[in-house]
């Protein structure tokens, strides 16, 4: 049965530290991350402050923002989309900067939402402008916790419009998901229909109240639509999202609770590595999305296979590695198209994966024989 915090949209975006994470079927719950009045404390606990890691991004030194105890909440995705695309959004930070804090952020978005008023200064522009800068600047506080978010299952760009999503849409930045019915499933797809995910929990409660034995079977199948798509990114999802995000778009992806920065290069989805456990290792930039099950690759800010090395294999690599490096990337990603293609069960590339390591070791113990 479903608890009634399961009934509501609630803050999505975060746990509290040391907390357990949140269920997977709750789809938009989660916990606001600080209490108003424990602000004073989470500062001393350095709850309020982000380190930076600094990538060379087209050519570009750029800063990424790390999460802290809180995961990947709406700021930082909206942040490293900002740092990302600096040439139009104009947010630079001094290049000798590692900490940066919450406030810092706020005051840099809020710098470019008022940046993004319209040229033209017709009176009802001008005034419906001043609206939406007046209701996103009512939710920034939310920003760095968690979100109103309420999927639909009918799309990636499909959620219920709640007062939060006016940052997305003054800022141009795209909010997408990927738990999506599978149309080939009538049955799921009757159950589910165009509810949004809370109404889908208030119609699974009711349906197993009523008599009618149609509508508690309906009840179930919707049950067990969520039950079985509990990671949230469904392989119907996976490839819709493939199709409609576009190249080199960088967008927000909403998945269990979590808003990660998402982009496709050359055909493929990859998220920004947040993750403070990886704030030296300058060669894991990006994270692979191609399967639903979590089993992903990590890529430098180039998008090439990285094996994220120690501080010995972090020096400039000889050409010939280089190059063979190069044909390893080339080699995986014709794979990867290979069994999208054939409709293949993407967790096959983890066979993939364990021959690139073979390929990696053998050239390895060929040009670095061990010592006698």
């Amino acid at each position: 049965s479903k608890g009634a915090g399961e009934e509501r949209p609630a803050e999505g975006g975060g746990s509290l530290p040391g907390a357990a994470a949140p269920s997977p079927g709750a789809g938009v719950a989660g916990t606001q991350a600080e209490p108003p009045q424990a602000s004073a404390a989470s500062r001393e606990a350095g709850e309020d402050f982000y380190c930076m890691k600094w990538i060379t991004w087209k050519g570009e030194r750029t800063p990424v923002i790390m999460q802290n105890a809180n995961g990947p909440c709406p700021l930082l995705a909206i942040m490293n989309i900002l740092f990302l695309q600096w040439k139009a959004s104009r947010v630079k930070l001094p290049p000798q900067k590692e900490v940066v804090t919450a406030e810092e952020l706020m005051a840099h978005l809020g710098d470019c939402i008022l940046s993004t008023q319209p040229r033209e200064p017709s009176e009802g522009l001008q005034l419906n402008f001043q609206q939406n800068v007046h209701d996103t600047m009512m939710v920034l506080p939310k920003l760095s916790t968690g979100l109103d978010v309420n999927v639909r299952f009918t799309g990636v760009s499909h959620f219920e419009y709640t007062p939060e999503c006016i940052v997305f849409d003054l800022l141009n930045v795209p909010l997408y998901h990927g738990w999506l019915v599978d149309p080939q499933s009538l049955e799921v797809v009757q159950a589910v229909g165009k509810l949004s995910y809370n109404q889908l929990v208030e119609k699974i409660i009711t349906c197993k109240q009523a008599s009618d034995s149609s509508l508690v079977s309906e009840g179930l199948v919707a049950e067990q639509f969520l039950e079985a798509t509990a990671s949230q990114l469904t392989y119907h999802g996976l490839c819709e999202l493939t199709a409609a995000v576009r190249e080199g778009e960088l967008s927000v992806f909403f998945r269990n609770n979590h808003f990660s920065t998402m982009t496709k290069h050359k055909g493929h989805l990859y998220l920004l590595v947040t993750d403070q456990g990886f704030l030296q290792e300058e060669r894991v930039v990006w994270e692979s999305l191609h399967n639903v099950d979590g089993d992903s690759c990590f890529c430098d800010t180039d998008f090439h296979l990285s094996h994220a090395p120690g501080k010995e294999g972090a020096a400039a690599a000889p050409l010939e590695h280089r190059l063979q490096q190069s044909q390893v990337d080339q080699d995986y990603m014709i794979a990867l198209s290979l069994q999208q293609q054939q409709g293949q069960d993407p967790s096959a590339l983890s066979d993939l994966e364990l021959a690139r390591q073979l390929q990696q070791e053998e050239y390895q113990h060929h040009h670095h024989p061990p010592p006698p």
